[in-house]
């Protein structure tokens, strides 16, 4: 629903304000010890709170029970899981509520909608077991009052964790703002990944287009339907026009050393759409890496005109020393007319088949040819 919302698809908005006096729950990734346990139930008892112990396994939570009880005898235990009678589950929650006992000792029963204003500490046991978005609805068990509120994320040692559990758990501790439920939602989204838009599978086609590529003819679809129109599913995705100025164009590795960096910069001239955007990125090479190098100049006027050419349909540019071809692609927005009516304008111009325009003019001047094409599709336009 999330990926839907942030492709369009869906609307949604997000409430961002906390309640008055409410404190952010400061959250601590701990590897499981005995030391970390007493001290933070400890703590809580100090001021007068309560705490949970999440443990999640109903089988052994009676010895669990008993290790609690030796570890901390100052403690009142009340254990409470789902596989208890009703009214005896009734009637610990109703003790713990009025502070008859102060530890709980509970399954992930508690997730759903537990207010106790006292509790305000709460130990996950295992905590590398449980998904983000069950990771931020126990936390928000505690801190439901003014108070200030601890969760503690007690885990194996590092090297028995996954790599997945790793990446939840650093982004529930980065996450411990009030209203991070968003961007904790958008975290579970990177690291699971997006299920099908139409179906209730958790995974679709993307693997066979690659998401970047599933995402742009996702954009253009929903953009078709905004405005109206029929999707083109034979031609889903829009004109990249392929643009040749027989010179080297590219990033020379003396320029850029990094071969990660160059080809992020790859993708963001790519993802250019005007003139402006080129510009900002011009000045941010110029500002990071030193003067442009010929190749990279090169690069640069290739996206200029890529830029100018795709609104007018134009599938490619082939500006070679003897001669300019500019190729349209089939049906292209531009009036026929207008083509014909620039083709009788000029000696220059030649149309040697239905879909393409040749400029007749020798220049060895790489400027020159970029210039005069740059000409035509302003006349075009």
């Amino acid at each position: 629903t999330l990926a839907m919302s942030l492709e369009g698809i869906r609307d949604f908005s997000i409430i961002a304000t906390a309640p008055q006096r409410r404190l952010s729950i400061k959250t601590f990734v701990a590897r499981w010890s005995d030391s970390v346990i007493r001290e933070a139930v400890l703590r809580e008892f100090k001021r007068g709170g309560q705490a949970y112990y999440l443990y999640n396994e109903v089988e052994t939570i009676e010895n669990r029970k008993a290790e609690l009880e030796a570890l901390l005898p100052e403690a009142r235990i009340a254990v409470a899981h789902g596989q208890m009678r009703e009214r005896e589950l009734e009637g610990v929650m109703r003790d713990f509520y009025h502070q008859r006992s102060n530890v709980l000792l509970c399954s992930t029963i508690i997730e759903t909608g537990i207010d106790v204003p006292s509790a305000n500490t709460i130990l996950i046991h295992r905590a590398d077991k449980f998904g983000l978005a069950q990771l931020h609805q126990l936390r928000g068990r505690v801190g439901r009052s003014h108070h200030q509120a601890y969760a503690y994320l007690l885990t194996p040692p590092e090297e028995a964790l996954s790599a997945t559990a790793r990446k939840r758990l650093e982004a529930i501790q980065m996450m411990e703002d009030l209203g991070a439920g968003f961007y904790l939602a958008m975290h579970d989204l990177e690291i699971r990944g997006a299920g099908e838009v139409l179906g209730d599978s958790q995974s679709g086609g993307i693997h066979d287009v690659g998401f970047a590529l599933y995402t742009e003819m996702l954009e253009h679809a929903v953009k078709s339907l905004k405005a109206g129109k029929e999707p083109d599913l034979a031609s889903p995705l829009s004109v990249a026009t392929e643009v040749n100025l027989h010179a080297p164009a590219l990033l020379p590795e003396s320029y850029c050393g990094d071969v990660h960096e160059r080809l992020v910069i790859y993708k963001r001239l790519a993802n250019c759409a005007n003139d402006e955007e080129l510009e900002r990125l011009t000045e941010e090479l110029v500002d990071r890496f030193g003067p442009l190098p010929e190749p990279t100049r090169v690069l640069l006027e290739c996206h200029r005109l890529r830029v100018q050419g795709a609104p007018l349909g134009v599938a490619k540019i082939d500006a070679s020393s003897s001669s300019i071809v500019v190729q349209f692609v089939p049906e292209p927005p531009v009036e026929p007319r207008k083509i014909l009516a620039l083709v009788q304008s000029s000696r220059i111009y030649r149309l040697p088949g239905p879909d393409r325009v040749r400029i007749e003019m020798k220049h060895d001047d790489l400027k020159l040819r970029a210039n005069e094409v740059r000409q035509f599709l302003k006349r075009l336009a």
